[in-house]
């Protein structure tokens, strides 16, 4: 019968930046297309005004995304109002600590509740495993790659009723060669102080400056880089730093002692992301920790973009090796330069057909459309006898 007429609860802390709420914003605008009402239970922040576009509406929730026992069970309380003045059908928790409010006000109300592993959490204490058992505790459990739902399944063993797997989706009408203009590569081109006469190729590593994304290793390899003949390159590290000064100076003081302070440069944040890939030559996403889905190799993929990324997590299910990127194993210097140094020898025309091919796979598989499309197939399926 579909989901017209239906009224759908998600539940995330904020709306900043980030892929739960950037995906939360993505389903209710398919909700609102499908005829459904699109709450999002939160308390606010900088995607606010991304959310009303889509026809969502924000119900804010003080303090949702609190720890303290005595939050949760209140907004457990405010949640279960909620779902009883507004006529939820269904609820969706996207975090961990609001999840426990949500679950125990949808259990009271006799709703569906359904959950999306949007990472691998980390804590290996049984308190802590206890605590992130609440994400394996839907009707529904969405995993964002197989990867993710295997370590569900390994990690809290019968807790799930069924778990699908539905990944992250890129939003292809972004993250698409035709949408970007000359004008916005310019703009990044100069604020990362970029000469626009350069013929460098260029080596983007787009990830926040933490020391699991492989900064390290970029730095070791471009060292082995310089050392050989290959056409002139340059390496950029896109990303904000949220605070970690020390790591960004022990990388700045890596990249001098290296000698690479010329081929080196650390930019900061970007704001557009779809043209600084655009200006890449090749894109690195060496992580030496499994990622819950590659999100750089979909997005740089959806581009034509080719990546060099970790052979683990997520990120080995979006790359396929030697056809539309190319896969290392984690930490192995020696690799991620060999790996580089291949694409920048390789004809022009091999690495466009490598591109195409990347471009094909990411419109294919890891779409929004696809994301969206599967998300209220799983609502539907909940909601049937229901409807029914």
């Amino acid at each position: 019968m579909g989901l017209s007429g239906a009224t759908i609860l998600q539940v995330i802390p904020e709306l900043s930046a980030g892929g739960a709420e950037r995906t939360a914003i993505e389903v209710a605008a398919a909700l609102k297309q499908a005829g459904a009402s699109a709450l999002v239970a939160s308390e606010g922040g900088r995607l606010e005004g991304q959310l009303a576009d889509a026809g969502g509406e924000l119900v804010r929730i003080a303090k949702l995304g609190s720890k303290n026992p005595l939050d949760l069970r209140a907004n457990a309380r405010t949640l279960a109002a909620i779902i009883r003045d507004r006529k939820v059908n269904l609820v969706h928790a996207r975090s961990r600590a609001p999840a426990w409010s949500a679950m125990w006000a949808a259990r009271q109300e006799h709703v569906p509740f359904v959950t999306t592993y949007h990472g691998i959490y980390s804590g290996r204490g049984r308190l802590k495993i206890a605590y992130n058992s609440i994400m394996a505790r839907g009707d529904v459990v969405i995993a964002n790659s197989d990867f993710t739902a295997d370590h569900v399944r390994k990690l809290h063993p019968g807790k799930a009723r069924k778990i699908i797997t539905i990944p992250r989706g890129v939003d292809i009408s972004a993250f698409s060669a035709d949408a970007v203009s000359p004008e916005r590569m310019d703009r990044v081109r100069r604020n990362w102080g970029r000469d626009p006469a350069s013929a460098d190729k260029l080596i983007v590593l787009p990830a926040r400056l933490t020391s699991w994304k492989g900064h390290r290793e970029a730095v070791e390899a471009a060292a082995r880089l310089g050392k050989w003949e290959l056409p002139a390159w340059r390496m950029v590290f896109v990303g904000d730093a949220q605070g970690r000064e020390r790591y960004q100076s022990e990388l700045q003081e890596l990249i001098r002692t290296n000698g690479l302070s010329d081929r080196i440069s650390i930019v900061g944040h970007c704001d557009d992301m779809p043209a600084a890939l655009m200006l890449a030559d090749i894109v690195i996403a060496p992580s030496n920790r499994a990622e819950a889905f590659g999100r750089v190799a979909a997005e740089a993929g959806a581009m034509g973009r080719v990546v060099v990324g970790s052979d683990l997590g997520g990120q080995r299910e979006v790359i396929r090796h030697g056809e539309t990127g190319i896969l290392i194993e984690p930490g192995k210097v020696e690799e991620l330069a060999d790996a580089i140094a291949d694409l920048l020898i390789r004809p022009a025309d091999a690495i466009a057909a490598m591109g195409e091919a990347a471009m094909a796979r990411i419109r294919q598989s890891y779409t929004t459309e696809a994301l969206q499309r599967a998300t209220l197939a799983a609502y539907e399926e909940l909601l049937e006898p229901v409807n029914a």
